[in-house]
C-alpha cells in the first residue's frame, strides 16, 4: 500500500455497498464503521435478537421498578437507597447505549454505523462504567459511615453531601469521557474499518487507526488506574473497617443487620469488577473476537440486568417497597 492515508476503503453490508471514507486534501475522514457483531450465520440472528431484546427489557423494567420504589416509598428515603436509584438509572442508560443499536442492526441486516454515532457510543460506553465504579465507591463509604459511625450518620450523610457526591461522580465521568473523545477526533483511519464487536469499544477503534495512538493509550492506562484501581482500594478499605466494627459488636442481631445491609452491595461490587476484569483479561490473552464479545456481554448487559434482582432479593425494605408499589399499580387497573 503506497499511500495508506490516501486510500478510501469501501465498506459493505448485506444489502448494498457504502462508501466508508471521503478525502480532504491528504486526509481521509471516516463516514462509517462496520460492527461485525457475534456471528455471520443468518440462522442465529433471530435467536440473538430475541435474547438481547429480552435481557434489555428485563434490565429496563427491573431498574425502573427500583427507581419508582425508592421515589414513592418514604421508608426508602435514605442516602443508601438514593444512591441505589442513581445506580439503577446509570444501568438503564448503559444498556440503552449499546443494546438498541445492536438490535436495529440485526433487524435491518445493516451492520454499518456512522462515524459520529460510533464516537457517541464510545463516549457513553465509557461514561456509564465510570459512573458505576464511582457510585459503588460512594455506596461503600455510605455503609462505612452507617456501621462505623451510626450516631453521626444523619449529620455526615446529609442531603447536601449526597447531592455533592453524585454531582462529582457525573462531573468526573463526563470530563474523562470527553478527554478520550477529544483525542480520538484527531485520529486518521486507513485500514479495514471492521470492528469485531457488537458495539463501538474504545480499544477496538484505536486498533483501526493509522495515526499515532500513544497519547490515547497513555490516557487509557492512567484513567484505568485512577478510576479503576483507586475506587476499588477505597471500597476494600471501607469494608475492612466495616468488618472490624462488626467483629466488635456484641449483639448477634446487630451483626446480622449489618451484614444484610452490606451483602447486596458486596455482591454487586464483586459482579461488576469480576466481569470487568474478565473482559480485559479475555482481550489480553486471546485474539478471538467472539470470545471477547461474549465476555463483554456479561459486563455490558448481564450485570445491569442482575443488579435489581440482587438488591430486591436480598433486601427486605426493597422487597416491601416493590410489593407496595405493585399492589398500588394493580389496584389502579
Amino acid at each position: 500500500m503506497e499511500n495508506r492515508c490516501g486510500v478510501a476503503y469501501q465498506l459493505y453490508s448485506k444489502k448494498k455497498d457504502t462508501s466508508a471514507t471521503w478525502k480532504t486534501g491528504n486526509q481521509t475522514r471516516i463516514l462509517e464503521f462496520l460492527l461485525l457483531g457475534f456471528s455471520e450465520d443468518p440462522e442465529l440472528q433471530p435467536f440473538i435478537f430475541g435474547l438481547f431484546l429480552s435481557m434489555y427489557l428485563v434490565t429496563v423494567l427491573g431498574n425502573l421498578l427500583i427507581i419508582l420504589a425508592v421515589g414513592s416509598d418514604p421508608h426508602l428515603h435514605s442516602p443508601m437507597y438514593f444512591f441505589l436509584s442513581v445506580l439503577s438509572l446509570v444501568d438503564v442508560c448503559f444498556s440503552t447505549t449499546i443494546v438498541p443499536r445492536m438490535l436495529v442492526n440485526i433487524q435491518t441486516e445493516n451492520k454499518a454505523i456512522s462515524y459520529m454515532d460510533c464516537l457517541t457510543q464510545v463516549y457513553f460506553s465509557m461514561l456509564f462504567p465510570i459512573l458505576d465504579t464511582l457510585l459503588l465507591t460512594v455506596m461503600a463509604y455510605d455503609r462505612f459511615v452507617a456501621i462505623c459511625h451510626p450516631l453521626h450518620y444523619s449529620a455526615i450523610m446529609n442531603r447536601h453531601l449526597c447531592g455533592l457526591l453524585v454531582f462529582v461522580t457525573w462531573f468526573i465521568g463526563f470530563l474523562t469521557s470527553l478527554l478520550h473523545i477529544t483525542l480520538m477526533m484527531h485520529l486518521s483511519f486507513c485500514r479495514d474499518l471492521e470492528i469485531p464487536h457488537f458495539f463501538c469499544e474504545l480499544t477496538h477503534i484505536l486498533s483501526l487507526a493509522c495515526s499515532d495512538t500513544f497519547l490515547n493509550s497513555i490516557l487509557i492506562h492512567v484513567m484505568t488506574g485512577v478510576l479503576g484501581v483507586f475506587p476499588l482500594i477505597g471500597i476494600l478499605f471501607s469494608y475492612s473497617r466495616i468488618a472490624s466494627s462488626i467483629r466488635r459488636m456484641s449483639s448477634s442481631g446487630g451483626k446480622q443487620k449489618a451484614f444484610s445491609t452490606c451483602g447486596s452491595h458486596l455482591t454487586v461490587v464483586s459482579l461488576f469488577y469480576g466481569t470487568g476484569v474478565g473482559v480485559h483479561f479475555t482481550s489480553a490473552v486471546t485474539q478471538a473476537s467472539q470470545k471477547v464479545s461474549v465476555a463483554s456481554v456479561m459486563y455490558t448487559v448481564v450485570t445491569p440486568m442482575l443488579n435489581p434482582f440482587i438488591y430486591s432479593l436480598r433486601n427486605k425494605d426493597v422487597k416491601g417497597a416493590l410489593g407496595r408499589l405493585l399492589g398500588r399499580a394493580a389496584s389502579c387497573l
